[in-house]
């Protein structure tokens, strides 16, 4: 899906359950993205599979994103859906759909 115009900005980030985050942008979309442990040895993602340092997420005021106390960043445009990842990096939108 692309969309026109600037990308929302994460306005708030919230551990709902071990490795899965709520989100919330700046245009009210709300999306839970859940992480799934990996084996990337030496990478920036390896601290994350430890529950108690996923749960250490915040929103960058800088990025306008979520990210960890290592420097890890993930792209908001992404988390949004507005485009595909070439590499989820073990991150996928879980969210669950409310009936209309």
């Amino acid at each position: 899906m692309m969309v026109s115009g600037p990308t929302p900005e994460v306005v708030g980030v919230a551990v709902i359950r071990p490795y899965v985050m709520r989100l919330l942008f700046s245009d009210g979309l709300v999306r839970d993205v859940q992480y799934t442990p990996s084996d990337r040895h030496g990478s920036l993602l390896e601290p994350l599979n430890d529950p108690a340092y996923f749960a250490q997420v915040s929103v960058d005021p800088e990025a306008r994103t979520v990210a960890w106390p290592n420097g890890l960043d993930l792209a908001p445009e992404v988390l949004h859906g507005d485009y595909e990842a070439n590499d989820s990096l073990g991150f996928q939108d879980v969210t669950t759909k409310q009936p209309a």
